[in-house]
Protein backbone atom coordinates (compact mmCIF):
# COMPACT_ATOMS: atom_id res chain seq x y z
CA UNK A 1 0.00 0.00 0.00
CA UNK A 2 1.08 3.62 -0.19
CA UNK A 3 4.05 4.19 2.03
CA UNK A 4 4.48 6.80 4.73
CA UNK A 5 6.18 9.28 2.38
CA UNK A 6 3.28 9.09 -0.08
CA UNK A 7 0.77 9.67 2.72
CA UNK A 8 2.73 12.69 3.95
CA UNK A 9 2.88 13.99 0.38
CA UNK A 10 -0.90 13.66 0.16
CA UNK A 11 -1.27 15.59 3.40
CA UNK A 12 0.90 18.35 1.95
CA UNK A 13 -1.35 18.62 -1.09
CA UNK A 14 -4.29 19.26 1.22
CA UNK A 15 -2.43 22.07 2.98
CA UNK A 16 -3.84 25.44 2.09
CA UNK A 17 -3.58 29.05 3.07
CA UNK A 18 -6.37 30.00 5.49
CA UNK A 19 -8.83 32.45 4.02
CA UNK A 20 -8.25 36.07 5.01
CA UNK A 21 -11.46 38.03 5.05
CA UNK A 22 -11.41 41.55 3.70
CA UNK A 23 -12.78 44.24 5.99
CA UNK A 24 -16.58 44.34 5.67
CA UNK A 25 -16.56 41.33 3.31
CA UNK A 26 -19.92 39.63 3.04
CA UNK A 27 -20.07 36.06 4.38
CA UNK A 28 -19.83 33.52 1.55
CA UNK A 29 -18.82 36.06 -1.02
CA UNK A 30 -17.81 34.84 -4.45
CA UNK A 31 -14.16 34.86 -3.37
CA UNK A 32 -14.96 32.73 -0.29
CA UNK A 33 -16.99 30.27 -2.35
CA UNK A 34 -14.07 29.96 -4.79
CA UNK A 35 -11.76 29.26 -1.82
CA UNK A 36 -13.96 26.40 -0.60
CA UNK A 37 -14.53 25.04 -4.08
CA UNK A 38 -10.76 24.84 -4.48
CA UNK A 39 -10.34 23.05 -1.13
CA UNK A 40 -13.06 20.54 -2.03
CA UNK A 41 -11.69 19.89 -5.52
CA UNK A 42 -8.17 19.27 -4.17
CA UNK A 43 -9.56 16.92 -1.51
CA UNK A 44 -11.60 15.04 -4.11
CA UNK A 45 -8.57 14.74 -6.40
CA UNK A 46 -6.50 13.27 -3.55
CA UNK A 47 -9.20 10.73 -2.76
CA UNK A 48 -9.48 9.72 -6.41
CA UNK A 49 -5.69 9.26 -6.56
CA UNK A 50 -5.93 6.96 -3.52
CA UNK A 51 -8.53 4.88 -5.34
CA UNK A 52 -6.20 4.53 -8.33
CA UNK A 53 -3.28 3.58 -6.08
CA UNK A 54 -5.37 0.94 -4.35
CA UNK A 55 -6.53 -0.59 -7.61
CA UNK A 56 -2.98 -0.73 -8.93
CA UNK A 57 -1.68 -2.14 -5.65
CA UNK A 58 -4.32 -4.85 -5.51
CA UNK A 59 -3.67 -5.83 -9.12
CA UNK A 60 0.09 -5.93 -8.59
CA UNK A 61 0.01 -7.71 -5.25
CA UNK A 62 -2.75 -10.23 -5.92
CA UNK A 63 -1.26 -13.68 -5.56
CA UNK A 64 -2.52 -17.15 -4.95
CA UNK A 65 -0.44 -18.08 -1.94
CA UNK A 66 -0.17 -21.81 -1.29
CA UNK A 67 -0.09 -21.18 2.47
CA UNK A 68 -3.63 -20.61 3.82
CA UNK A 69 -2.34 -18.18 6.48
CA UNK A 70 -0.63 -16.03 3.85
CA UNK A 71 -3.75 -16.11 1.70
CA UNK A 72 -5.92 -15.13 4.68
CA UNK A 73 -3.59 -12.25 5.57
CA UNK A 74 -3.74 -10.91 2.04
CA UNK A 75 -7.53 -11.23 1.91
CA UNK A 76 -7.84 -9.38 5.21
CA UNK A 77 -5.52 -6.63 3.99
CA UNK A 78 -7.52 -6.28 0.75
CA UNK A 79 -10.78 -6.29 2.70
CA UNK A 80 -9.57 -3.49 4.95
CA UNK A 81 -8.46 -1.47 1.91
CA UNK A 82 -11.82 -1.95 0.22
CA UNK A 83 -13.71 -0.83 3.34
CA UNK A 84 -11.53 2.27 3.50
CA UNK A 85 -12.14 3.03 -0.17
CA UNK A 86 -15.89 2.55 0.34
CA UNK A 87 -15.86 5.20 3.09
CA UNK A 88 -13.88 7.47 0.78
CA UNK A 89 -16.38 6.84 -2.05
CA UNK A 90 -19.13 8.08 0.28
CA UNK A 91 -16.99 11.10 1.15
CA UNK A 92 -16.47 11.87 -2.55
CA UNK A 93 -20.25 11.84 -2.97
CA UNK A 94 -20.59 14.24 -0.04
CA UNK A 95 -17.90 16.49 -1.55
CA UNK A 96 -19.82 16.56 -4.84
CA UNK A 97 -23.02 17.46 -2.98
CA UNK A 98 -21.17 20.23 -1.14
CA UNK A 99 -19.80 21.64 -4.40
CA UNK A 100 -23.41 21.65 -5.63
CA UNK A 101 -24.44 23.67 -2.56
CA UNK A 102 -21.71 26.20 -3.31
CA UNK A 103 -22.89 26.50 -6.92
CA UNK A 104 -26.47 27.06 -5.68
CA UNK A 105 -25.32 29.77 -3.20
CA UNK A 106 -26.60 27.60 -0.35
CA UNK A 107 -23.28 26.81 1.36
CA UNK A 108 -22.00 27.90 4.74
CA UNK A 109 -25.21 28.13 6.74
CA UNK A 110 -26.33 25.67 9.40
CA UNK A 111 -29.04 23.26 8.24
CA UNK A 112 -30.58 23.23 11.73
CA UNK A 113 -30.64 26.87 12.85
CA UNK A 114 -29.62 28.87 9.76
CA UNK A 115 -26.67 30.76 11.27
CA UNK A 116 -23.26 31.04 9.64
CA UNK A 117 -21.22 27.88 10.16
CA UNK A 118 -18.02 29.89 10.14
CA UNK A 119 -15.01 30.01 7.87
CA UNK A 120 -12.56 28.24 10.20
CA UNK A 121 -14.99 25.37 10.89
CA UNK A 122 -15.58 24.98 7.15
CA UNK A 123 -11.85 24.99 6.49
CA UNK A 124 -11.45 22.22 9.07
CA UNK A 125 -14.42 20.26 7.71
CA UNK A 126 -15.51 21.66 4.32
CA UNK A 127 -18.53 19.33 4.14
CA UNK A 128 -19.95 20.49 7.49
CA UNK A 129 -23.67 21.26 7.41
CA UNK A 130 -24.14 22.21 11.06
CA UNK A 131 -22.69 25.05 13.13
CA UNK A 132 -20.59 23.97 16.09
CA UNK A 133 -23.43 24.49 18.58
CA UNK A 134 -25.94 22.39 16.63
CA UNK A 135 -23.31 19.71 15.97
CA UNK A 136 -22.48 19.54 19.68
CA UNK A 137 -26.18 19.21 20.56
CA UNK A 138 -26.64 16.49 17.93
CA UNK A 139 -23.68 14.56 19.36
CA UNK A 140 -25.06 14.85 22.91
CA UNK A 141 -28.47 13.60 21.75
CA UNK A 142 -26.83 10.75 19.84
CA UNK A 143 -24.81 9.78 22.91
CA UNK A 144 -27.92 9.84 25.11
CA UNK A 145 -29.91 7.72 22.64
CA UNK A 146 -27.07 5.19 22.43
CA UNK A 147 -26.88 4.71 26.21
Amino acid sequence: MPNKAENQSSQLLRAFVPYEEAKDEEYMSEKMRAHFTNILNIWKKELMEEVDRTVNYMQDEAANFPDPADRASQEEEFSLELRTRDRERKLIKKIDETIGLIEEDDYGWCDACGVEIGIRRLEARPTATLCIDCKTLAEIKEKQMGS
